[in-house]
């Protein structure tokens, strides 16, 4: 690293430009992954939180794909699972869009309705009651007892707890007449059933949506019915990797230039015994010290920034959005220095000496 450092002091402005450069890609980087996971929980949170292994659908017509908002159970379908020796549990689920007004105000929630004594939400629901998360508690400042109107129906609210959200709406928990079998394509049919699953076989997977007429899916993956979903992450996701294949042509960039320009000083070092390993050492060592003190600093503002954003827009901190961005900006741009190794590997030492000029 002796040589590494000698350049980093000599050369200050221009290492501390590209250090600039790494901090604000990682700033982005860091930003973008701690949104795109914000919005992912906003979508998806009331969805995976669910106490089941797997989901099942309605099966789709022939070209289509599962959709939790097309979903709806055939009769008789939760009979079929409960029948099932790998299944231990079956809870039929309804969703849908409804409107929630107290008096004057109102918000949009998703309505997740369940039969009385499902174990589906949180906390017990009992008839006549609504379990609220606490964004929308908040917002039209409700309190325990509180009467409110979901879709044209009175009722109190029996509790408030968590910040469950599904496809960016907050989540009411309610109790409604979903017959337990499945119900026929009527306004008690279920959206989609929960199971626990205790050692249930791919085989009496297949046997059992092909009697029920359904399709399972793991609980995970379940999230993929969702359209929003799908189209949101997967753009956000796309940007953030153009970053990181920016981040790393940019630094390869900058250090094939800055190895050539310093052609001649590696041909001396050469020609005075260094040898090709050490140097290749000393170069990947500048890269490294370059790309943490980037990856440090842009890493720490952007935290600063999502701690205080997280209140006002959905943005998550973890080592998932702040720790894995800078290992990849790390490993990626290293690689990218590594272009610049063949010309230090290529130099030839006798071009110290003039004989190629």
């Amino acid at each position: 690293m002796f040589v590494a450092v000698r350049d980093l002091k000599f050369a200050k402005g221009r290492f501390a430009l590209m250090g600039g450069v790494v901090a604000l890609i990682t700033l982005l980087v860091v930003l973008l992954s701690g949104l795109t996971a914000g919005l992912a929980r906003e979508n998806t949170s009331a969805i995976l939180g669910l106490p089941g292994d797997e989901v099942v659908f309605a099966a789709p017509p022939e070209g289509q794909s599962l959709s939790f908002s097309e979903s709806l159970i055939p009769d008789g379908a939760a009979q079929v699972w409960q029948e099932e020796s790998g299944v231990s549990e079956v809870q039929p689920l309804q969703i849908r869009t409804s409107r929630m007004t107290v008096g004057e105000r109102s918000a949009t929630v998703a309505a997740f309705a369940v039969p009385e004594g499902s174990a589906l939400p949180p906390a017990d629901v009992p008839d006549g009651q609504v379990l609220l998360p606490e964004s929308v508690a908040d917002d039209l400042d409700l309190t325990a007892g509180d009467e409110v109107t979901i879709g044209g129906e009175a009722l109190q609210v029996g509790g408030i707890s968590g910040d469950d959200a599904y496809s960016h709406m907050p989540v009411a928990w309610l109790p409604a007449g979903l017959d337990p079998d499945g119900g026929e394509q009527h306004a008690n049919a279920a959206t989609v059933l929960v199971l626990t699953t205790d050692g249930l076989t791919d085989t009496d997977r297949e046997a059992a949506d092909a009697a029920a007429g359904t399709e399972t899916v793991p609980l995970a993956d379940s999230v993929q019915a969702l359209a929003s979903f799908s189209s949101e992450n997967g753009s956000l996701q796309l940007m953030r990797g153009l970053l990181l294949v920016i981040s790393a042509l940019v630094i390869g960039a900058f250090f094939t230039v800055w190895t050539v320009q310093r052609t001649p000083e590696i041909a001396v070092l050469k020609a005075v015994g260094a040898s090709t390993g050490y140097l290749v050492k000393d170069a990947v060592g500048q890269a490294l010290v370059l790309l943490l003190l980037g990856t440090v600093l842009g890493a720490g503002v952007a935290t600063g920034i999502g701690a205080l954003a997280a209140g006002v827009v959905p943005f998550v901190l973890d080592a998932a959005t702040v720790l894995v961005p800078m290992g990849l900006l790390i490993v990626l741009g290293l690689l990218g220095a590594a272009v610049s190794l063949r010309q230090i590997v290529s130099v030839d030492p006798l071009t110290a000496l003039g004989s190629a000029r």
